[in-house]
């Protein structure tokens, strides 16, 4: 990388700071600022954050290497997230904002018990370590690939200004950096696309020189069976992770929140085979890539077929993309422990300073265990295994009894505790013992089925032992807490305030990464692209400015 490439990852690093760090005052005025941005953000920015939080747990180093091998592959696997953020839309965004609840941990509470919520609070922490550890690497392995620092300081680096900008500013500083990072990425990968694709020859001869099944959405690995089962993952996933339902509660009502969920889906419709035409691409144009290579093919891509500067922008991009998914899960779990555990286990009076406070600790506490984590990726196998091993094993069984529990007055703090112990020991035993009680390991289908079937299949005996014995929760459990018409003129007022300023924050720095772009596109060696690419963004600024200045 050149000089040049430092200094451009340098300034957005600084933009994307500057952002976050913007929202201090504001995420330190109340837990509600804090926790739920006010508690009626704009649709539209929860369903970019979402989108752009769920796309980067793995899009270039996960993704994209199953894209390098197998091609459409990657899109099929990803299609499952059309189909789950449409059932989502459909049948469960809008069920989190009719409990009243600011998280889910706080519905788990009123409905199941403080016991059961501390039981699921401890499992979702873990879960969130490693998920948030598996973007932290990918990020830092990128980075490693295209500059001469190591794995581990690249980790700390990004890993610490996450933490920083998370810390200082809630949820108004994840969204909002959300939406800026989405743009960036955007920009990056549509500017990789055409220079790649006059490497690779052109489309005819991409085609050709590509490997027979490269355009078949199925293989024996990932099967259409594997499609059904990681179908009904990321239907529980999209709908039931934690840091996901806070998108949907933080809105002004439940039309909105399908509104997040439905925008999110029709992302997911588009991009994946935008975002998998790269890595596929340099299956072409080097296809000697083995072992845990094809980890690093996008950004050694990047380093083929673009000029000084450019390299930085993507790599830009793509660091932000990784940044979203991992600003968003430690923000929920600082939320929850601060919200949900310190205040009602250890200072029931806290004041809202006193949780703001806390809420920040928790962030650096839970950041600094992530970055370790992310350092001990290479020990277990690679960002692949990791990132696929830990949704068949915990997706299902953290997430769908949960979600079971919006529909069925049934269920109880017992039921849903068994269905997710079950399905975690089972799925744990088979993927350490299967070839010793079986004979052979499991594949990919059946891994992730297990995962996602042996809850729901508990669950579903329970209901039925439920409706024989004529037994529901108590009715007090089942009240949800009013979804509307709760907040003060004060506070109404206030969260129009915040919504107006972040949505000028957006606009703002839309317009100078835009301008940022155009002139980089100006400076660098073949940079039309990127110019165009900025003035269209920089334009985009436009009606953003206008909405806010009009917003009601």
């Amino acid at each position: 990388m050149a000089h040049l490439d430092f200094i451009v990852m340098g300034v957005f690093a600084i933009l994307v700071l500057g952002i976050g760090m913007m929202f201090t005052r504001i995420g330190s005025k109340n837990s509600s600022a804090f926790f739920e941005a006010g508690g009626a953000t704009p649709w539209w920015i929860n369903s970019i954050s979402l989108f752009i939080s769920y796309f980067s747990a793995g899009t270039f180093v996960v993704w994209g290497s199953i894209a390098y091998k197998n091609g459409f592959v990657a899109n099929g696997i990803q299609l499952t997230m059309v189909f789950g953020g449409m059932l989502v839309a459909l049948f469960i965004a809008a069920k989190w904002k009719r409990t009243g609840s600011v998280t889910a941990a706080e519905y788990i509470s009123k409905r199941l018990g403080t016991g059961t919520q501390k039981f699921y609070t401890f499992l979702i922490m873990l879960h969130g370590l490693f998920t948030t550890a598996s973007v932290l690497y990918p990020v830092g392995k990128m980075v490693s690939v295209a500059t001469p620092l190591s794995l581990n300081t690249c980790i700390l680096i990004i890993g610490g200004i996450i933490v920083l900008y998370t810390s200082a500013g809630g949820l108004w500083a994840v969204l909002v950096t959300d939406v800026v990072q989405f743009v960036i990425l955007t920009a990056a990968v549509m500017i990789v696309i055409p220079m790649a694709l006059k490497e690779a020859g052109g489309v005819h001869t991409f085609v050709d020189k590509a490997p027979d099944d490269f355009f078949n959405f199925f293989n024996s690995e990932y099967s259409f069976g594997f499609f059904l089962a990681f179908l009904a993952y990321q239907t529980v996933y999209i709908g039931g992770n934690w840091a996901y339902v806070q998108r949907y509660t933080s809105v002004s009502n439940e039309r909105n929140s399908k509104k997040v969920a439905w925008l999110f889906t029709a992302l997911y419709l588009v991009s994946p085979f935008i975002w998998m035409l790269p890595p596929m691409l340099y299956r072409v144009i080097n296809p000697s890539l083995t072992g845990l290579q094809p980890e690093g093919a996008y950004m050694m891509l990047c380093q083929q077929v673009l000029p000084a500067g450019l390299i930085g922008l993507v790599l830009s991009g793509m660091i932000s993309a990784s940044a979203s998914k991992a600003n968003t899960t430690i923000n929920i779990m600082a939320v929850v422990f601060a919200h949900d555990v310190y205040k009602k286990a250890f200072n029931p009076k806290a004041s809202e300073k006193t949780l703001v406070r806390a809420a920040r600790f928790f962030t650096v506490l839970f950041g600094a265990i992530t970055i370790v984590i992310a350092m001990m990726v290479p020990m277990i196998g690679g960002i692949v295994e990791m990132v696929l091993s830990t949704a068949s094993i915990a997706g299902g069984a953290l997430f769908a009894p949960i979600i079971w529990t919006l529909y069925s007055r049934r269920q109880t703090a017992t039921s849903v505790i068994s269905a997710s112990l079950c399905g975690l020991v089972i799925s744990l035993a088979l993927k350490f013992f299967a070839s010793d009680l079986l004979g052979h390991k499991l594949n990919r289908t059946w891994e992730t089925a297990v995962g996602v079937g042996i809850p729901l299949l508990v669950l579903l005996c329970w209901e039925v032992y439920y409706f024989v014995a004529k037994k529901e929760a108590a009715p007090e459990l089942l009240q949800p807490l009013p979804a509307n018409n709760t907040n003060t003129i004060a506070q109404d007022q206030d969260a129009r305030a915040q919504n107006i300023f972040g949505m000028r924050v957006i606009a703002s720095a839309i317009a100078v990464v835009g301008v940022g772009i155009a002139i980089l596109g100006l400076v660098a060696t073949g940079g039309m692209v990127a110019f165009f690419t900025g003035l269209v963004i920089a334009l985009c600024s436009l009606p953003l400015f206008r909405s806010a200045s009009t917003y009601q």
